[in-house]
């Protein structure tokens, strides 16, 4: 099971970088943005960067792309949890494209500054509970019905995907590793479709 505990640390460092992200959010609404009645276009801009930021982190991680397949794959009555899990991931988006609707149709001031605010609440939390039932209830499952085979190959998947990245920021291509490359199917993942945050 050494793989697998390398697997879920590894997630866990990526969870936390998320969570990290998320709290700096909420306690920048709670000291700042709920005391104005008034928000400036850079801070509405910096604000809608930051959540569309987040959702794509949390939409692309390694636990979406190699953890949950392979729970799913097991089969072994976790459907329902994972139903839950994109029903959180669901609701951050709907709180995502309220607060785009918000300054879409205006400047956010006066009550504007507190639905605006709100929608940024509900979308942390959303996805700061999606992150603690996943280390809570998603990693206990997935030890229990993944086999050593197959956490074997999502540690690979992992370490490919990283090494792809790394060559990736480095300008350099497609790493090799051994006779071939990195396989067409990890290199998809970075060219997937865009989430639409417009309803």
């Amino acid at each position: 099971m050494l793989t697998a505990t390398y697997t879920l640390v590894a997630l866990s460092v990526e969870q936390t970088s998320v969570r990290t992200s998320l709290q700096a959010l909420q306690k920048l609404l709670q000291t700042n943005f709920r005391e104005q009645t008034k928000l400036s276009q850079m801070q509405i801009d910096v604000a809608c960067d930051t959540i569309r930021g987040l959702y794509d982190s949390c939409h692309w991680r390694k636990l979406d792309k190699f953890l949950i397949p392979a729970v799913r794959r097991a089969g072994d009555g976790a459907d329902g949890l994972l139903d839950q899990l994109d029903a959180l991931s669901q609701a951050a988006a709907d709180a995502m494209a309220a607060a785009l609707r918000i300054v879409e149709t205006a400047e956010p001031d006066g009550g504007g500054v507190a639905q605006f605010c709100g929608a940024l609440e509900l979308f942390c939390a959303a996805l700061l509970e999606r992150l603690e039932r996943e280390e809570r209830e998603l990693f206990p499952v997935a030890g229990s019905v993944i086999s050593g085979e197959d956490w074997f190959a999502i540690a690979n998947q992992m370490l490919a995907h990283d090494a792809y990245q790394q060559e990736s920021r480095n300008g350099e291509g497609p790493p090799r590793t051994g006779r071939g490359v990195v396989p067409r199917a990890e290199r998809s993942h970075r060219v997937g479709p865009r989430v639409s945050y417009a309803h």
